[in-house]
């Protein structure tokens, strides 16, 4: 019987995001592998130190998992899946970044912990000029 080998394809901080690109790829009929991702969802902070969560795929899939990869966008999109882009320069790198603004919203997280994440406002910050929108 030979031996399968895998091939590291893309490192992740949190696992939430690994499933994420793990759904794309398996949906693409692509094995995947994913190592320490049960420690760093026991404790996210060990995420660092073990390298985050690793994503693995057999070895001649390695170029097709890369190919389908690329095609997922890191960037925001609207509702017909086309890039957002800055209404200041026109770049589509604009990404989704929850606001914590002024001392209220500080106060909020302090007394509340994350639940009052969920009251705050959502901006869009372009990733070229540094333009915050909504």
């Amino acid at each position: 019987m030979e031996e399968e080998k895998f091939t590291l394809v893309r490192r992740f901080q949190y696992s939430s995001e690994a499933i994420i690109y793990q759904g794309k790829l398996e949906s693409n009929g692509i094995e995947v592998y994913l190592r320490d991702n049960n420690i760093v969802d026991s404790n996210p902070l060990y995420s660092n130190a073990v390298g985050g969560v690793k994503m693995f795929v057999k070895t001649e899939d390695f170029t097709k998992a890369i190919e389908i990869l690329s095609e997922v966008s890191l960037y925001s999109v609207d509702d017909e899946n086309q890039p957002l882009q800055c209404p200041k320069c026109g770049a589509e790198q604009v990404a989704m970044e929850q606001s914590i603004d002024g001392i209220k919203s500080f106060l909020r997280v302090v007394l509340l912990g994350a639940f009052a994440l969920l009251f705050s406002k959502y901006k869009y910050q372009c990733q070229k000029c540094n333009y915050e929108f909504n």
